[in-house]
């Protein structure tokens, strides 16, 4: 039976003799060996021995460069080899990047890529006894430049060559994250110890026929040179049925097949339950009966397809899954921290737990980080939450020769077997951005005539696909609309990104058009306050102070927030202002799009927010930052992804009422219009009655009682079933709010601690930033909008006991903001 063992030495690290004269190792780190953790990284390593900076505060980054352009040795002991065992293999799950292995002063093997698995046959050099092991790296800065030397300059949206190299190409730097060009053993190593055959690769087709789950096991083998002679016995189980397969001497691959009848469906969160089978597969020897190696993944049955039919329209993009179509609620997802090995399971459960939270039912894994570790995937698998997979290729054109295009099927390859049990997967996406890039960024006349990556979206990759998993979609890139003929980011077809609203437009723009399924569209704010003074230490601290400024990766970010805070708040006169404005701001552009674009459902068929999640504490587009704090987005994002939504539109001459339901059972909807004066009084009064129709949306005209409406001085308000929608025809700037008028009253009890807030005016957007309570004090709810007489009511958690009556009261105040200012 194959036995796996881990390595069972310590690691020790140390920096190589420099190869490049211009970087200079720091001399606390030249020569020294630290203890290694594996796995990990040469920066986590660094960190633990204080022989570096935290990267993540202040400017500290700058002061790692010198990393990323060292070579590092890792080095320990392999235990001899076992004499029983034909084979004895030392495997790495993950190794960044460019390294070379060694067993005994001997090289063993070399590696290319960090996306993929490797596995070396060391029986030989440790049949005599144990064995020095050392894995040197290369800085993968040197090998990409040489590669663009060799290769010729490719255009990139960012001036690093991450596009020459199969490495995060996020850790060279991006729009929301630091560079840090890490490298090291970043995922587990072991050793497998084995005889005859092993398994070497179980790929599980897995679909639904008629309501009867079927599930075809493709079985690749490997074998000893004995084991070659050796009939094999392969055996497949899930759900109570069992299979079994010959397998003829010789032979390296073998299928099995099992009819389930009736399974329970899985489905994502927001349609039903998430049942899962284990499928166990088992080698064994056909005479002896001696087992060999087994496998075992839990797969859950559905049936998942993409409609992209051609319309009136232009072409759809949108998910059915088990026969249902899906309105989807998605997110963006960049790795979690820019230093990946430091990853956990129960860090991907507890960010995975916040998308659900907020009604989230898909996840995009974005093409500049990483195919994630199983537990992700498993996470994912149990929450109900689709998934969205990019293959690795992001804002770049790709070269097609050198040896990239052998690394890159290798990487498919591994990464598709590796993914493909997962129930949560949904869809296999080419790229981020090329396909456009190429079309709209000049490439064309950079390149002139050079390759860029068409090769590997329209034809490596796909092919792949079809090869290895024909029961999911393949989507060419994102943007992408269906056909080479059609302009890539053709709102009309296919998936669609939303930047020029950020960008160079306001976002009211949105409301321009309906795209038919939004895969990128964001707007940015700062995180939370308690995340910026635990990482930015600046005196006094501005948004433009020097380490906000560093914290701010986007080209011209906060220029670009402060245009699109002028035309609606104006100028800012603090940096709270500026805080909450800019938080603000971001729930609102999103509501704006999201909103909009769900009204027009079928049309529009998903949105997927940039993004759920940071890598490091910056100003970015994050729902939720680097330290899981939930900013203001994350609540809006969860009322927006509710399954019932009350909206107003812009009709052709007036607002309209629309109600959104993306529930299974139809909503009888009684919905309370008012027009409401800027003092609170009200001005006109109507009641809407409608049934909306499971998984759909209805639009209503506002009564003319209610028009026309006084846009600088009047307002209307929606209500129904604890849903709120508003209207205000003015920019704040120009509405006449009265300044705010609100007493606040904080509740303890034993469970929890209230913060109770009753308007005595109108109070537009009120937020209780929770973390300025306390840096662990979380809130259950975002922005709220209260009429006179209204009472919000936050529950706070993490806040330590209340020191008193008064006290907490004023501490509770100090931490309310709005937009028409007072307390």
């Amino acid at each position: 039976m194959l036995v796996v063992s881990p390595l069972p030495h310590p690691w020790t690290l140390r920096a190589d003799p420099a190869v490049d004269d211009a970087v200079a190792v720091p001399a606390r780190v030249a020569g020294a060996e630290f203890a290694a953790q594996v796995p990990g990284c040469v920066h986590t390593d660094l960190l633990a021995a204080r022989a570096i900076a935290d990267p993540y505060v202040d400017d500290n980054e700058k002061r790692c460069a010198w990393i990323g352009r060292t070579d590092w040795s890792y080095r320990t002991r392999l235990p001899a080899a076992e004499p029983e065992f034909e084979r004895t293999d030392l495997v790495f799950e993950g190794l960044d990047t460019f390294a070379t292995v060694s067993v005994g002063g001997r090289p063993l093997g070399e590696t290319a890529n960090m996306h993929r698995r490797y596995r070396f046959d060391v029986s030989a050099p440790t049949a005599g006894g144990a064995a020095d092991l050392v894995v040197a790296f290369a800085s993968a800065y040197r090998v990409a430049e040489a590669l663009k030397d060799e290769l010729g300059a490719r255009p990139n949206a960012y001036p690093e060559p991450f596009n020459y190299v199969r490495k995060m190409a996020s850790s060279f730097g991006w729009d929301w994250g630091p560079t840090l060009v890490t490298a090291g053993i970043w995922r587990p190593v072991r050793i497998e110890r084995w005889s005859t055959a092993r398994l070497d690769s179980v790929a599980p087709q897995v679909t639904v026929v008629g309501g009867d789950g079927r599930v075809r096991v493709e079985v690749g083998f490997e074998r000893t040179a004995a084991g070659g002679a050796r009939e094999l016995r392969l055996d497949a189980a899930v759900a109570g049925v069992r299979a079994t397969v010959a397998v003829p001497a010789g032979a390296a691959r073998a299928t099995v097949e099992l009819d389930v009848p009736a399974p329970e469906l899985w489905w994502p969160h927001t349609l039903g339950a998430q049942p899962l089978h284990a499928l166990t597969v088992d080698l064994a020897d056909a005479d002896t009966g001696e087992p060999l190696d087994n496998w075992s993944r839990r797969i859950g049955f559905r049936t998942v397809e993409l409609d992209t039919a051609e319309d009136e329209g232009g072409s759809a993009f949108r998910f059915v899954v088990n026969g249902v179509p899906v309105f989807t609620r998605g997110v963006n997802w960049i790795p979690d921290d820019a230093l990946v090995s430091r990853m956990t399971a129960d860090r991907y459960r507890e960010r995975l737990a916040q998308a659900k939270e907020a009604n989230v039912d898909l996840v995009r894994v974005w093409g500049g980080g990483i195919y994630e570790d199983a537990a992700f995937y498993d996470a994912c698998d149990e929450l109900g939450l689709m998934v969205w997979q990019d293959f690795l290729f992001a804002c770049a054109a790709y070269p097609e020769e050198g040896p990239l295009p052998a690394e890159i099927e290798a990487e498919a390859r591994d990464n598709v077997v590796r993914l493909m049990p997962h129930a949560s997967l949904v869809l296999w996406n080419g790229n981020n951005e090329n396909l456009w890039g190429h079309e709209d960024w000049a490439w064309k006349e950079e390149l002139a005539g050079a390759s860029w990556g068409r090769g590997y979206y329209l034809d490596l990759l796909p092919r792949v696909v079809a090869e290895l998993d024909p029961t999911r979609p393949y989507w060419a890139g994102s943007p992408w609309s269906g056909s080479e003929a059609i302009h890539p980011n053709d709102a009309r077809h296919g998936t669609a990104h939303r930047w020029e609203e950020w960008n160079r437009r306001p976002y009211t723009d949105y409301l321009a058009d309906v795209p038919r399924f939004v895969a990128e569209f964001g707007w940015q704010a700062p995180p939370a306050m308690a995340t910026i003074t635990q990482s930015v230490h600046d005196r006094p601290l501005g948004a433009d102070s020097p380490g906000m400024l560093h914290h701010q990766k986007a080209e011209d970010g906060n220029g670009k927030l402060l245009r699109g805070l002028a035309p609606v708040f104006g100028e800012p006169r603090s940096f709270d202002e500026w805080h909450y404005l800019t938080q603000l701001n971001q729930a609102r552009a999103v509501a704006t799009g999201v909103e909009h674009w769900r009204a027009n459902w079928p049309t529009c068929a998903g949105t997927v927010l940039w993004q759920l999640n940071d890598c490091w504490p910056v100003t970015s587009w994050a729902a939720v930052d680097s330290y899981g704090r939930r900013k203001p987005l994350f609540h809006e994002l969860r009322r927006l992804y509710a399954d019932r939504l009350l909206t107003f539109q812009q009709g052709e001459d007036s607002p309209r009422l629309v109600a959104v339901n993306q529930a299974a059972r139809p909503w009888t909807a009684v919905i309370e219009l008012r027009r409401v004066h800027a003092d609170g009084s009200v001005a006109g009064h109507a009641v809407v009655r409608a049934e909306v129709a499971p998984r759909g949306v209805s639009h209503f005209p506002v009564p003319a009682e209610l028009l026309p409406l006084d846009g600088h001085k009047e307002f209307l308000v929606g209500d129904c079933d604890g849903l709120r929608a508003l209207w205000f025809g003015a920019a704040d700037k120009d509405f006449a709010y009265p300044r705010a008028d609100f007493s606040v009253e904080v509740v303890r009890s034993r469970q929890e601690t209230r913060v109770e807030v009753t308007a005595h005016s109108l109070v537009r957007d009120l937020l209780l930033q929770a973390d300025r309570l306390h840096p662990d004090a979380e809130t259950d709810q975002g922005r709220v909008t209260l009429l006179p007489g209204e009472r919000a009511v936050f529950r706070v958690t993490g806040w330590p006991a209340p020191n008193g009556e008064a006290a907490n009261a004023q501490a509770a105040s100090a931490a309310l903001f709005c937009v028409n200012g007072g307390s």
